[in-house]
């Protein structure tokens, strides 16, 4: 499958590379077209054809399934520059929180009565939006098995397909055993705001790698 990353940073190189490694052709968008972490990131790739890279827009048209790993707060422009047209009757599954790292205690651009899933869902109406990875670290996001037990990853969106499509996608591409749709999209307020309590247990156990396992009864 042809794949689009946008963001060069940890989540999206991790999730690039785990796709390439299982034969997928990924290119990995950003601002500028030959942005020097993701000419790296295409160097350091076994298998260099199927690991390239463009900007924004390149990479929303190159995709068939597009992953949004850009920084919260600088979603909304990524996307602008990929352009609606190019992201059109695409899933697009959304990594990112609206986290603001200015000072000591993490805050949120939005919450409560928005959420950042929403609002990309709201500008990009013909585009599927499915919330999903977001309370995990990138190492975990690709590889569950690494926490030693079966923990919980969640889904948000409106398409009952396009969340059918993507629970398919975190099984069979990155051994994900326990999803839980939580609904449509508005219950990505919910997952975003839990990443400030993520920040907290990190700070509070110098833990990288942790997850919420769902036990009902």
């Amino acid at each position: 499958m042809k794949i689009a990353v946008l963001g060069t940073g940890l989540a999206g190189q991790t999730i690039g590379s785990k796709l390439v490694h299982l034969g997928h052709e990924v290119m990995m968008g950003s601002r500028d077209a030959d942005n020097p972490k993701a000419v790296m990131w295409a160097k350091e790739e076994a298998n260099p054809q199927h690991a390239i890279f463009g900007t924004f827009a390149n990479a929303a048209a190159f995709g068939d399934v597009i992953f949004n790993c850009t920084l919260g707060a600088a979603t909304l422009n990524a996307l602008r520059l990929a352009g609606a047209d190019n992201m059109k009757g695409k899933i697009l599954i959304d990594t990112s929180n609206p986290l603001d790292y200015n000072g000591e205690v993490w805050t949120l651009t939005v919450c409560n009565d928005d959420s950042l899933g929403e609002q990309i869902q709201r500008t990009y109406p013909d585009t599927f939006v499915v919330k999903t990875l977001n309370t995990v670290n990138c190492n975990v996001m690709v590889d569950p098995d690494k926490l030693g037990e079966k923990t919980t990853v969640f889904l948000s969106g409106n398409s009952a397909d396009a969340k059918a499509s993507v629970n398919k996608y975190l099984h069979d591409w990155f051994g994900w055993r326990s999803v839980v749709d939580l609904g449509d999209i508005t219950t990505s307020r919910g997952v975003e705001m839990y990443t400030i309590l993520w920040r907290n247990i990190r700070l509070a156990t110098s833990a990288q790698k942790f997850n919420i396992k769902v036990v009902s009864s």
